[in-house]
Protein backbone atom coordinates (compact mmCIF):
# COMPACT_ATOMS: atom_id res chain seq x y z
CA UNK A 1 0.00 0.00 0.00
CA UNK A 2 1.23 3.34 -0.85
CA UNK A 3 -0.08 7.11 -0.29
CA UNK A 4 0.73 10.53 -1.44
CA UNK A 5 -0.22 13.38 0.60
CA UNK A 6 -0.99 17.06 0.34
CA UNK A 7 -2.31 18.70 2.85
CA UNK A 8 -2.39 22.41 4.76
CA UNK A 9 -0.15 20.81 7.60
CA UNK A 10 2.54 21.28 4.42
CA UNK A 11 0.90 23.67 1.71
CA UNK A 12 -0.80 26.64 1.00
CA UNK A 13 -4.75 26.34 -0.08
CA UNK A 14 -3.84 27.44 -2.97
CA UNK A 15 -2.01 24.75 -3.89
CA UNK A 16 -4.17 22.26 -2.62
CA UNK A 17 -6.68 23.43 -4.71
CA UNK A 18 -4.76 23.30 -7.72
CA UNK A 19 -3.86 19.74 -7.00
CA UNK A 20 -7.41 18.52 -6.83
CA UNK A 21 -8.41 19.91 -9.97
CA UNK A 22 -11.02 17.14 -11.67
CA UNK A 23 -10.67 14.98 -8.51
CA UNK A 24 -13.21 12.31 -9.65
CA UNK A 25 -11.03 11.26 -12.79
CA UNK A 26 -7.81 10.91 -11.21
CA UNK A 27 -8.42 8.02 -9.29
CA UNK A 28 -10.16 5.65 -12.67
CA UNK A 29 -6.88 7.16 -14.73
CA UNK A 30 -3.75 6.35 -12.96
CA UNK A 31 -5.64 2.72 -12.11
CA UNK A 32 -6.41 2.80 -16.00
CA UNK A 33 -3.24 3.91 -17.40
CA UNK A 34 -0.82 2.74 -14.81
CA UNK A 35 0.09 -1.46 -14.72
CA UNK A 36 1.65 -1.33 -11.31
CA UNK A 37 -1.39 0.57 -9.74
CA UNK A 38 -4.16 -2.17 -8.68
CA UNK A 39 -6.37 0.77 -7.18
CA UNK A 40 -6.68 3.62 -5.75
CA UNK A 41 -8.99 5.83 -3.66
CA UNK A 42 -9.36 10.02 -3.65
CA UNK A 43 -9.29 11.93 -0.76
CA UNK A 44 -9.52 15.40 -1.08
CA UNK A 45 -11.20 17.81 1.53
CA UNK A 46 -11.13 21.68 1.81
CA UNK A 47 -7.60 21.17 3.70
CA UNK A 48 -5.89 17.75 1.82
CA UNK A 49 -5.36 16.14 -1.38
CA UNK A 50 -4.52 12.48 -0.44
CA UNK A 51 -4.29 9.00 -2.91
CA UNK A 52 -3.92 5.93 -1.39
CA UNK A 53 -3.18 3.32 -4.02
CA UNK A 54 -2.70 -0.55 -3.94
CA UNK A 55 0.79 -1.26 -5.30
CA UNK A 56 1.32 -5.31 -5.63
CA UNK A 57 4.71 -4.68 -5.07
CA UNK A 58 7.30 -2.38 -3.53
CA UNK A 59 9.57 -2.37 -6.29
CA UNK A 60 6.40 -0.34 -8.05
CA UNK A 61 6.29 2.55 -5.48
CA UNK A 62 8.55 4.71 -7.76
CA UNK A 63 6.23 3.83 -10.93
CA UNK A 64 3.31 4.47 -9.31
CA UNK A 65 4.43 8.01 -7.96
CA UNK A 66 5.78 8.90 -11.84
CA UNK A 67 2.61 7.65 -13.14
CA UNK A 68 0.55 10.19 -10.22
CA UNK A 69 2.44 13.11 -10.98
CA UNK A 70 1.66 13.35 -14.31
CA UNK A 71 -1.85 12.81 -14.29
CA UNK A 72 -1.89 15.34 -11.68
CA UNK A 73 0.37 17.71 -13.65
CA UNK A 74 -1.81 17.24 -16.43
CA UNK A 75 -4.97 18.78 -14.52
CA UNK A 76 -3.11 21.35 -11.75
CA UNK A 77 -1.19 23.37 -14.64
CA UNK A 78 1.78 22.46 -12.11
CA UNK A 79 4.37 20.68 -13.83
CA UNK A 80 5.30 16.67 -12.83
CA UNK A 81 8.16 17.88 -10.52
CA UNK A 82 6.05 20.09 -8.70
CA UNK A 83 3.62 17.36 -7.98
CA UNK A 84 5.76 14.90 -7.29
CA UNK A 85 7.55 17.17 -4.33
CA UNK A 86 4.33 18.43 -2.52
CA UNK A 87 3.16 14.29 -2.60
CA UNK A 88 4.33 13.28 0.35
CA UNK A 89 4.94 9.30 0.41
CA UNK A 90 4.29 6.89 2.78
CA UNK A 91 4.01 2.75 2.84
CA UNK A 92 3.23 0.60 5.26
CA UNK A 93 2.01 1.38 8.63
CA UNK A 94 2.56 4.76 7.90
CA UNK A 95 -0.38 4.71 5.51
CA UNK A 96 -2.24 2.89 8.08
CA UNK A 97 -1.81 5.21 10.84
CA UNK A 98 -2.00 8.22 9.00
CA UNK A 99 -5.71 7.23 7.45
CA UNK A 100 -6.72 6.51 11.04
CA UNK A 101 -5.83 9.75 11.90
CA UNK A 102 -7.55 11.86 9.31
CA UNK A 103 -10.75 9.64 10.08
CA UNK A 104 -10.74 10.71 13.39
CA UNK A 105 -10.30 14.41 12.60
CA UNK A 106 -6.99 14.15 13.99
CA UNK A 107 -5.27 15.67 11.03
CA UNK A 108 -7.58 18.54 10.33
CA UNK A 109 -7.70 21.89 9.91
CA UNK A 110 -9.94 21.78 12.98
CA UNK A 111 -8.84 19.21 15.06
CA UNK A 112 -11.46 16.52 16.19
CA UNK A 113 -13.93 17.72 13.29
CA UNK A 114 -17.12 15.44 12.36
CA UNK A 115 -17.07 16.04 8.71
CA UNK A 116 -14.12 13.92 7.65
CA UNK A 117 -15.60 10.95 8.73
CA UNK A 118 -17.85 11.67 6.45
CA UNK A 119 -15.64 12.48 3.83
CA UNK A 120 -13.38 9.36 4.36
CA UNK A 121 -16.63 6.86 3.26
CA UNK A 122 -17.36 8.76 0.55
CA UNK A 123 -13.86 8.82 -1.46
CA UNK A 124 -14.62 4.83 -0.81
CA UNK A 125 -18.09 4.67 -2.12
CA UNK A 126 -16.59 6.93 -5.32
CA UNK A 127 -13.72 4.23 -6.04
CA UNK A 128 -16.68 2.03 -5.85
CA UNK A 129 -18.65 4.16 -8.04
CA UNK A 130 -15.26 4.43 -10.80
CA UNK A 131 -14.31 0.51 -10.22
CA UNK A 132 -10.77 1.34 -8.80
CA UNK A 133 -11.23 -0.18 -5.23
CA UNK A 134 -9.61 -3.61 -4.53
CA UNK A 135 -9.98 -5.54 -1.68
CA UNK A 136 -6.97 -4.63 0.18
CA UNK A 137 -8.44 -0.85 0.20
CA UNK A 138 -11.64 -1.77 1.14
CA UNK A 139 -10.32 -3.55 4.13
CA UNK A 140 -7.91 -0.21 4.76
CA UNK A 141 -10.91 1.78 4.29
CA UNK A 142 -13.63 0.47 6.57
CA UNK A 143 -11.09 -0.24 9.31
CA UNK A 144 -10.20 3.64 8.93
CA UNK A 145 -14.00 4.11 9.43
CA UNK A 146 -14.35 1.86 12.75
CA UNK A 147 -11.37 3.47 14.18
CA UNK A 148 -12.90 6.97 14.16
CA UNK A 149 -15.89 5.94 15.84
CA UNK A 150 -14.11 4.60 18.19
CA UNK A 151 -11.95 7.68 18.94
CA UNK A 152 -15.54 9.59 19.36
CA UNK A 153 -17.08 6.69 21.44
CA UNK A 154 -14.35 6.53 23.53
CA UNK A 155 -12.88 10.10 23.87
CA UNK A 156 -15.55 12.11 22.81
CA UNK A 157 -13.90 13.85 20.88
CA UNK A 158 -16.44 14.19 17.27
CA UNK A 159 -18.93 14.59 20.08
CA UNK A 160 -17.65 18.26 20.30
CA UNK A 161 -19.29 18.86 17.57
CA UNK A 162 -15.68 20.93 15.70
CA UNK A 163 -16.09 21.69 12.13
CA UNK A 164 -14.60 24.04 9.66
CA UNK A 165 -18.03 26.23 9.24
CA UNK A 166 -18.40 26.10 13.68
CA UNK A 167 -15.03 27.91 13.49
CA UNK A 168 -16.44 29.97 10.62
CA UNK A 169 -19.59 31.24 12.33
CA UNK A 170 -17.31 31.64 15.28
CA UNK A 171 -15.34 34.21 13.81
CA UNK A 172 -18.38 36.28 12.73
CA UNK A 173 -21.14 35.73 15.20
CA UNK A 174 -19.85 39.38 17.37
CA UNK A 175 -21.21 41.07 14.51
CA UNK A 176 -24.49 39.42 13.44
CA UNK A 177 -28.06 40.00 15.10
CA UNK A 178 -29.44 37.18 17.24
CA UNK A 179 -29.33 33.98 15.24
CA UNK A 180 -32.80 33.89 15.56
CA UNK A 181 -33.10 36.74 13.72
CA UNK A 182 -30.22 35.95 11.03
CA UNK A 183 -31.08 35.74 7.19
CA UNK A 184 -28.78 33.52 5.62
CA UNK A 185 -27.82 32.84 2.11
CA UNK A 186 -26.62 29.25 1.70
CA UNK A 187 -24.57 28.86 -1.62
CA UNK A 188 -24.44 24.69 -2.71
CA UNK A 189 -26.75 21.96 -2.37
CA UNK A 190 -23.84 19.34 -2.06
CA UNK A 191 -22.98 16.87 1.57
CA UNK A 192 -21.23 20.18 3.39
CA UNK A 193 -23.73 22.46 2.62
CA UNK A 194 -26.31 19.82 4.34
CA UNK A 195 -23.77 19.79 7.47
CA UNK A 196 -23.25 23.72 7.24
CA UNK A 197 -26.96 24.11 7.43
CA UNK A 198 -27.34 21.52 10.21
CA UNK A 199 -24.44 23.58 12.12
CA UNK A 200 -27.09 27.04 11.43
CA UNK A 201 -30.17 25.15 12.61
CA UNK A 202 -28.20 24.34 15.83
CA UNK A 203 -27.47 27.51 16.37
CA UNK A 204 -30.48 28.81 16.15
CA UNK A 205 -30.55 30.34 12.39
CA UNK A 206 -33.78 29.24 10.45
CA UNK A 207 -34.54 31.89 7.69
CA UNK A 208 -32.01 30.06 5.16
CA UNK A 209 -32.49 30.61 1.60
CA UNK A 210 -30.61 27.88 -0.56
CA UNK A 211 -29.26 29.08 -4.00
CA UNK A 212 -27.72 26.74 -6.64
CA UNK A 213 -26.08 27.67 -9.98
CA UNK A 214 -26.89 23.61 -10.45
CA UNK A 215 -30.20 23.93 -10.28
CA UNK A 216 -30.84 21.99 -7.35
CA UNK A 217 -31.77 24.31 -4.83
CA UNK A 218 -35.46 23.54 -4.44
CA UNK A 219 -35.28 19.53 -4.03
CA UNK A 220 -32.21 20.32 -1.11
CA UNK A 221 -34.52 23.05 0.07
CA UNK A 222 -37.61 20.81 0.45
CA UNK A 223 -35.94 18.07 2.19
CA UNK A 224 -34.77 20.24 4.66
CA UNK A 225 -37.52 22.50 5.43
CA UNK A 226 -35.94 26.07 4.25
CA UNK A 227 -36.52 27.90 1.29
CA UNK A 228 -35.30 27.79 -2.41
CA UNK A 229 -33.83 31.00 -3.68
CA UNK A 230 -34.31 32.77 -6.76
CA UNK A 231 -31.93 31.91 -10.14
CA UNK A 232 -31.22 35.64 -9.39
CA UNK A 233 -28.02 35.99 -7.37
CA UNK A 234 -28.01 39.41 -6.72
CA UNK A 235 -31.92 39.63 -5.74
CA UNK A 236 -31.43 36.62 -3.74
CA UNK A 237 -29.14 38.68 -1.47
CA UNK A 238 -31.31 41.28 -0.67
CA UNK A 239 -31.57 41.11 2.71
CA UNK A 240 -29.37 38.90 3.81
CA UNK A 241 -26.77 39.26 7.17
CA UNK A 242 -25.00 36.26 6.61
CA UNK A 243 -23.67 34.09 3.20
CA UNK A 244 -22.20 30.32 3.40
CA UNK A 245 -20.70 29.73 0.12
CA UNK A 246 -19.58 26.15 -0.04
CA UNK A 247 -20.85 24.77 -3.73
CA UNK A 248 -17.49 23.51 -4.75
CA UNK A 249 -18.11 25.05 -8.37
CA UNK A 250 -15.32 25.67 -10.96
CA UNK A 251 -14.72 29.45 -10.34
CA UNK A 252 -16.29 31.88 -8.26
CA UNK A 253 -20.39 31.95 -8.12
CA UNK A 254 -20.39 34.87 -5.79
CA UNK A 255 -18.28 37.79 -7.66
CA UNK A 256 -17.90 41.49 -6.70
CA UNK A 257 -20.29 42.98 -9.43
CA UNK A 258 -23.31 40.49 -8.11
CA UNK A 259 -23.08 41.69 -4.49
CA UNK A 260 -22.72 45.60 -5.09
CA UNK A 261 -25.67 45.27 -7.53
CA UNK A 262 -27.26 43.69 -4.05
CA UNK A 263 -26.26 46.12 -1.97
CA UNK A 264 -26.76 49.27 -4.02
CA UNK A 265 -30.30 48.15 -4.15
CA UNK A 266 -30.41 48.36 -0.05
CA UNK A 267 -28.25 51.50 -0.26
CA UNK A 268 -31.35 54.06 0.15
CA UNK A 269 -32.36 51.99 3.57
CA UNK A 270 -28.72 51.81 4.50
CA UNK A 271 -27.43 48.60 3.69
CA UNK A 272 -26.71 46.67 6.76
CA UNK A 273 -23.37 44.39 7.61
CA UNK A 274 -22.98 41.32 5.98
CA UNK A 275 -20.75 38.87 6.73
CA UNK A 276 -19.50 36.55 3.76
CA UNK A 277 -18.01 32.35 4.70
CA UNK A 278 -16.39 30.95 1.49
CA UNK A 279 -15.70 27.51 2.85
CA UNK A 280 -14.63 26.53 -0.63
CA UNK A 281 -11.20 25.24 -1.64
CA UNK A 282 -11.98 25.95 -5.32
CA UNK A 283 -13.03 29.73 -4.15
CA UNK A 284 -16.90 30.27 -4.47
CA UNK A 285 -16.23 33.70 -3.80
CA UNK A 286 -14.15 36.48 -5.23
CA UNK A 287 -11.65 37.58 -2.63
CA UNK A 288 -12.34 41.33 -3.79
CA UNK A 289 -15.81 41.11 -2.27
CA UNK A 290 -13.89 41.27 1.66
CA UNK A 291 -12.84 44.88 0.52
CA UNK A 292 -16.69 46.27 -0.08
CA UNK A 293 -17.59 48.32 2.35
CA UNK A 294 -19.56 46.76 5.37
CA UNK A 295 -18.63 43.24 4.49
CA UNK A 296 -16.56 40.91 6.15
CA UNK A 297 -15.13 38.00 4.71
CA UNK A 298 -13.97 34.56 6.37
CA UNK A 299 -12.60 32.16 4.37
CA UNK A 300 -10.43 28.78 4.86
CA UNK A 301 -6.92 30.59 5.50
CA UNK A 302 -8.51 32.64 8.31
CA UNK A 303 -10.65 29.70 9.49
CA UNK A 304 -6.71 28.07 9.71
CA UNK A 305 -5.13 30.70 11.78
CA UNK A 306 -7.55 30.52 13.96
CA UNK A 307 -8.31 27.13 14.43
CA UNK A 308 -8.32 25.72 18.20
CA UNK A 309 -5.34 24.24 19.66
CA UNK A 310 -5.07 20.33 18.92
CA UNK A 311 -2.71 19.40 21.73
CA UNK A 312 -5.58 18.80 24.54
CA UNK A 313 -5.00 15.84 26.54
CA UNK A 314 -8.37 14.32 24.92
CA UNK A 315 -6.79 14.50 21.36
CA UNK A 316 -3.64 12.89 23.13
CA UNK A 317 -5.92 9.82 24.38
CA UNK A 318 -7.35 9.83 20.43
CA UNK A 319 -4.18 9.63 19.26
CA UNK A 320 -2.77 6.44 21.33
CA UNK A 321 -6.15 4.98 20.52
CA UNK A 322 -5.44 5.53 16.61
CA UNK A 323 -1.92 4.08 17.20
CA UNK A 324 -3.68 1.09 18.94
CA UNK A 325 -6.22 0.52 16.10
CA UNK A 326 -3.68 0.75 14.03
CA UNK A 327 -1.49 -1.58 15.43
CA UNK A 328 -4.09 -4.18 15.41
CA UNK A 329 -5.10 -3.75 11.61
CA UNK A 330 -1.75 -4.50 10.76
CA UNK A 331 -1.30 -7.42 12.70
CA UNK A 332 -4.45 -8.98 11.14
CA UNK A 333 -3.47 -8.21 8.15
CA UNK A 334 0.19 -9.69 8.33
CA UNK A 335 -2.00 -12.67 9.75
CA UNK A 336 -3.97 -12.73 6.59
CA UNK A 337 -0.65 -11.95 4.14
CA UNK A 338 1.67 -14.65 6.03
CA UNK A 339 -1.60 -17.24 6.40
CA UNK A 340 -1.47 -19.37 2.79
CA UNK A 341 1.26 -21.60 3.40
CA UNK A 342 0.40 -22.66 6.59
CA UNK A 343 -3.27 -23.20 5.00
CA UNK A 344 -1.12 -24.78 2.56
CA UNK A 345 1.19 -27.37 4.78
CA UNK A 346 -1.72 -28.61 6.54
CA UNK A 347 -3.92 -29.20 3.49
CA UNK A 348 -1.30 -31.12 2.37
CA UNK A 349 -0.90 -33.34 5.86
CA UNK A 350 -4.36 -33.54 6.52
CA UNK A 351 -5.11 -34.82 2.38
CA UNK A 352 -2.46 -37.84 3.27
CA UNK A 353 -3.93 -38.54 6.83
CA UNK A 354 -7.15 -39.28 4.88
CA UNK A 355 -5.86 -41.64 2.62
CA UNK A 356 -3.80 -43.24 5.55
CA UNK A 357 -7.06 -43.65 7.70
CA UNK A 358 -8.71 -45.27 4.19
CA UNK A 359 -6.03 -48.18 4.73
CA UNK A 360 -6.67 -49.01 8.96
CA UNK A 361 -9.49 -50.02 10.76
CA UNK A 362 -11.33 -47.57 12.39
CA UNK A 363 -9.87 -47.41 16.02
CA UNK A 364 -6.39 -47.23 14.70
CA UNK A 365 -7.26 -44.75 12.51
CA UNK A 366 -9.09 -42.01 14.94
CA UNK A 367 -5.89 -42.91 17.20
CA UNK A 368 -3.75 -41.63 13.84
CA UNK A 369 -5.87 -38.38 13.53
CA UNK A 370 -5.17 -37.73 17.25
CA UNK A 371 -1.53 -37.80 16.57
CA UNK A 372 -1.49 -35.77 13.44
CA UNK A 373 -3.58 -32.88 14.49
CA UNK A 374 -1.53 -32.76 17.82
CA UNK A 375 1.65 -32.65 15.58
CA UNK A 376 0.23 -29.90 13.57
CA UNK A 377 -1.55 -27.82 16.56
CA UNK A 378 1.57 -26.41 18.24
CA UNK A 379 3.39 -25.18 15.50
CA UNK A 380 0.04 -23.78 13.63
CA UNK A 381 -0.01 -22.12 16.83
CA UNK A 382 3.06 -20.48 16.57
CA UNK A 383 3.16 -19.64 13.16
CA UNK A 384 0.28 -17.38 13.25
CA UNK A 385 1.62 -15.88 16.81
CA UNK A 386 4.79 -14.98 15.00
CA UNK A 387 2.73 -13.61 11.78
CA UNK A 388 0.79 -11.09 14.49
CA UNK A 389 3.83 -10.53 15.96
CA UNK A 390 5.85 -9.94 12.50
CA UNK A 391 8.64 -11.78 14.17
CA UNK A 392 9.98 -13.47 10.59
CA UNK A 393 12.63 -15.59 11.88
CA UNK A 394 9.81 -17.41 14.26
CA UNK A 395 7.16 -17.77 11.30
CA UNK A 396 9.80 -19.64 9.10
CA UNK A 397 10.82 -21.77 11.53
CA UNK A 398 7.05 -22.77 12.58
CA UNK A 399 6.49 -22.81 8.95
CA UNK A 400 9.63 -25.74 8.74
CA UNK A 401 8.18 -27.50 11.43
CA UNK A 402 4.68 -27.98 9.61
CA UNK A 403 6.33 -29.17 6.44
CA UNK A 404 8.34 -31.53 8.76
CA UNK A 405 5.09 -33.19 9.67
CA UNK A 406 4.52 -36.39 7.96
CA UNK A 407 1.84 -39.10 7.96
CA UNK A 408 2.68 -42.28 8.40
CA UNK A 409 1.47 -44.90 6.40
CA UNK A 410 0.32 -48.02 7.10
CA UNK A 411 2.85 -51.56 6.23
CA UNK A 412 1.21 -53.45 3.01
CA UNK A 413 1.19 -56.94 3.54
CA UNK A 414 2.12 -59.41 0.92
CA UNK A 415 0.34 -62.50 0.58
CA UNK A 416 2.61 -65.56 1.90
CA UNK A 417 3.46 -68.01 -1.35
Amino acid sequence: MLSLVASHHDLDLSVLERLSADTHAVGREIVTASESIAGAVVLATCNRFELYLDVADAADADAARTAVAGTVAARSGYTAERVADALAPATGPRVVEHLFAVASGLESMVVGEREIAGQVRRALTAARRDGTTTSDLEGLFQSASRASRAVEGRTGLGAAGRSVVGVALDLVEDGLPDWSDVRCLLIGTGSYAGASLAALKARGCQDVLVYSASGRAGQFAAQRGVTAATDDLAASLAGVDLVVACSGASGAVLDVDALIRARSAEAALGARPLAVLDLALQHDVDPGVGELPGVRLVSLTTVAEHAPDGHSATVAEARALVEEQAATFERDLRTRQWNPPVVAERRRVLEELGLAVDDLPEREGRALRRRVRSALHAPTVRAREAARAGDAAAYAAALAELAAVEVPRPAVSTPAR
